[in-house]
């Protein structure tokens, strides 16, 4: 992967990689695998740069952990250009392999799909989501490109199903921490992180209430947490007090994302289906 730029004025090379959002950690590994090329010419980042030169930036070449297997099954791809892929994740998969699912993960199914479309790409996920918690994740195709897209303000947008009535909309704002308890769950403390969870009730049946989610921080496992803790528990979430005979996974979807592409410089619109939620809504 290559980027091209013209130079509006007299600066070090260094200097202009860094403002071009460039972390430390990728201009080492262009030196030792990839090429800083200037009016044709190899350089290093010394290079005293003058008013129309025309840079070269050849990312290093990245290698796939040996820990990573990759597997072929058909994604549900939502969004491909060059820089980035976003797909729709079903429950019952994790994101990134883990102690206990080691294998069969999302990084390892998307590898295999680069693999199998001669693309030698290592994938980089940007917005992780729990692996019982279903659909859109963001990848990046490089270690850059996931560096650039941290630095960006993603708008994520979930449904799900929770227990009780829930107000017709609200916020809310606990700080979240690690449950000393545990090296999985989170409880809200007030000695934790700044938590902030928008809802709005899309409709309401017997003992149960269709939301719809917007996050205003990203922690883990925030609204799971938050729902729990006003007493709504999202169903079928047996770890913070929503088991439920039927679902043995949490009815909690992202359908919805936007951001600004760190490259062409455009919004980005996506959203998923969102009829499994619903339909399993009007039929609980």
């Amino acid at each position: 992967m290559q980027f091209t730029y013209t130079i509006r004025g007299p600066q070090m090379l260094r200097t202009f990689l860094q403002e071009q959002g460039y972390s430390k950690n990728t201009i080492s590994a262009i030196k030792h695998n990839g090429a800083l090329i200037v009016n044709g010419q190899t350089e290093t980042v010394r290079k005293q740069l003058q008013k129309d030169d025309i840079v070269e930036v050849h990312l290093a070449q990245e290698t796939a952990s040996h820990n990573l297997v990759p597997f072929e099954k058909t994604l549900n791809i939502l969004y491909e250009d060059e820089y980035l892929l976003i797909i729709s994740k079903e429950p019952y998969q994790n994101c990134a392999p883990s102690r206990e699912h080691k294998h069969f993960s999302l990084a390892e199914q998307i590898l295999g799909y680069f693999k199998q479309s001669r693309q030698n790409i290592v994938p980089h996920i940007v917005t992780r989501i729990d692996r019982n918690t279903s659909g859109i994740v963001v990848v990046a195709k490089h270690g850059f490109l996931h560096h650039l897209m941290s630095n960006i303000h993603i708008d994520k947008t979930y449904l799900c199903v929770c227990f009780g009535e829930m107000e017709a909309q609200g916020i809310i704002d606990a700080p979240i921490a690690r449950d000393p308890s545990s090296i999985i769950t989170r409880q809200v403390n007030s000695h934790g992180k700044q938590a902030i969870t928008k809802y709005r009730r899309l409709d309401h049946v017997s003992n149960y209430s269709l939301c719809e989610i917007a996050l205003l921080t990203g922690r883990t496992h925030q609204i799971r947490v938050h729902f729990q803790y006003i007493g709504h528990p999202i169903v079928g979430d047996d770890l913070y007090g929503g088991g439920h005979s039927s679902y043995k996974h949490q009815l909690l979807r992202c359908f919805k994302i936007s951001f600004m592409h760190p490259i062409y410089d455009k919004k980005i619109e996506i959203q998923d289906r969102y009829d499994a939620i619903e339909n399993i809504f009007n039929m609980i």
